[in-house]
């Protein structure tokens, strides 16, 4: 049943299926290979959705479209290039500050990418930038945007392995951290070796103008984020907040929200929406056959055949983590692989919050590696340039995210909830 499961999955992806059906479609052949009543496959895709806790991907979605619309991405960055812009190579760390900026309102990597590219990149390329290192870099940058909270994956991480949404959020937050100093180290490198220029001169003043005019922004994750750790409320009632406070930011203070704006934007996140939906029902079937059939724990029983040593099988499920993040879609690959993994990770007694942060981190850096890498697209589709092009350009910073992320997985004292 493994090999039927895991095969016409696999095959339905080389042929160009959808990913949602690719999951169903493998799911059902096995109930009928395995004479099963139908009537489960509607039962487990209507259990997998019916969860309190996936009502806040819609909303966070929702309200990081909002503000990747409108002034808000152009005030970040305004407001980042007046702390650090004045060095050699500034405005390249602008874009990953901006972009971390921006990770803590939208919890997208894609959203991020086209917020700060959209503005960035032809700055960039103005002031004397290379172009394809140019886009690698703000490709590169918009993978913090799933790893610092609010965190899609890291929701959908929560919901499949039944672990807490705010523990996962609290844990983002360093190794998000972690990612932009380690892209920040290979702008400077890049800066000092094709001679970048210094952009504008660091001022107190020029800092408070810039933050007058982006503070209602900055203020958004603070109020989100700080109302879930203090407990006032829970992160799907937090969405909800990050929606209204978007919109009334949006139409409001800023004022550049009209009708039409609006309604171009809620069809798009409600497409992206439906999508992820999709597949977390399409998985609900998928994984009840995981479950029916033991298959995760034949699994984990033939790893712990061939090794029992920690550290050994970390690395390889790590690998097999970065693997996926080049052939599949974030999300995806949260949903599918987390039930796999889970029974081994619960033999070698990791803790799963451990687990789900390095999870979403090493899915995020498939977001810059080809061939899938959305990331690169988006960067691609803005600067017009051919993605081979950029992708060339990324390894050096895709050498720098790998080497955190091993060091997330080897050392989590990174991770305050961790060891708490």
């Amino acid at each position: 049943m493994t090999l039927v499961l895991f095969g016409v999955f696999f095959l339905c992806l080389v042929i160009g299926v959808p990913v949602a059906f690719s999951i169903g479609l493998a799911a059902v052949a096995v109930l009928f290979a395995g004479d099963v009543d139908r009537l489960v496959v509607v039962q487990r895709m209507f259990a997998a959705s019916d969860s309190f806790s996936l009502i806040a991907i819609p909303f966070f979605i929702f309200a990081g479209d909002l503000l990747a619309s409108g002034a808000i991405s152009k005030r970040l960055v305004a407001f980042a290039e007046s702390l650090v812009g004045g060095i050699r190579g500034g405005l390249s760390i602008v874009s990953v500050v901006a972009g971390m900026f921006f990770a803590a309102i939208s919890g997208s990597g894609a959203a991020t990418t086209a917020a700060v590219g959209a503005t960035l990149i032809p700055e960039l390329e103005e002031r004397g930038y290379k172009p394809e290192s140019s886009a690698a870099l703000i490709a590169s940058a918009g993978t913090i945007g799933v790893v610092i909270p609010p965190s899609v994956p890291m929701v959908l991480y929560a919901v499949v392995a039944e672990q807490s949404v705010t523990k996962l959020f609290q844990n983002g937050f360093l190794p998000g951290v972690l990612m932009g100093i380690a892209l920040i180290a290979i702008s400077l490198w890049q800066a000092y070796k094709f001679d970048y220029p210094k952009g504008t001169p660091f001022s107190f003043r020029n800092v408070w103008e810039t933050l007058k005019r982006s503070i209602w922004g900055l203020l958004m994750p603070l109020i989100i984020l700080g109302g879930i750790f203090s407990g006032y409320f829970t992160p799907s009632e937090a969405a909800v907040i990050a929606v209204v406070y978007a919109l009334i930011i949006s139409a409001f203070v800023y004022k550049d929200l009209t009708w039409k704006s609006l309604h171009k934007i809620m069809v798009g996140s409600v497409k992206t929406s439906a999508i992820i939906m999709i597949i977390i029902a399409c998985s609900g079937v998928f994984g009840w056959v995981l479950a029916n059939w033991k298959i995760p724990e034949t699994i984990a029983t033939g790893v712990l055949s061939v090794s029992s040593n920690k550290f050994v099988i970390l690395f390889l499920v790590s690998v097999i983590i970065l693997v996926a993040g080049v052939f599949m879609e974030t999300s995806s690959a949260v949903i599918i692989l987390t039930p796999v993994f889970l029974p081994l990770m619960k033999a070698l007694e990791v803790n799963l919050i451990h687990f789900g942060i390095l999870f979403t981190v090493g899915i995020a850096i498939g977001m810059i590696t080809p061939p899938v890498a959305i990331n690169l697209f988006v960067a691609s589709s803005i600067t017009g340039m051919p993605i081979e092009r950029i992708s060339k350009a990324v390894i050096p910073f895709l050498v720098g995210l790998i080497a955190i992320f091993f060091l997330i997985v080897y050392v989590p004292i990174f991770l305050p909830g961790v060891i708490m």
